[in-house]
């Protein structure tokens, strides 16, 4: 048992918090521009690339982190209470 890594299975420990925080405030967030129109379709497409179908889920919770809302809330925001034309 003395070769025993952990859970990290020899991989860099905080490799995911460095993941969370090229997304959210990194080159990464960069290619997103959160806070702009499309923010979120952007993040999905840049993470979907790594994470498949997941990337929405993950993408909510950095667009929540980057921006200080949802995505439903800024949505809102950007339309400044006008009616969603359909």
């Amino acid at each position: 048992m003395a070769g025993k890594q952990g859970g990290s299975r020899g991989r860099k420990a905080g490799g995911t918090e460095q993941l969370r925080q090229y997304w959210t405030h990194g080159k990464g967030a960069a290619k997103i521009r959160w806070g702009a129109p499309g923010d979120w379709s952007r993040c999905v497409r840049e993470v979907g690339k790594y994470l498949g179908p997941r990337a929405k889920g993950y993408c909510q919770l950095r667009h929540m982190a980057a921006t200080g809302m949802t995505t439903s809330a800024h949505a809102k925001a950007l339309r400044a209470g006008r009616r969603r034309s359909r």
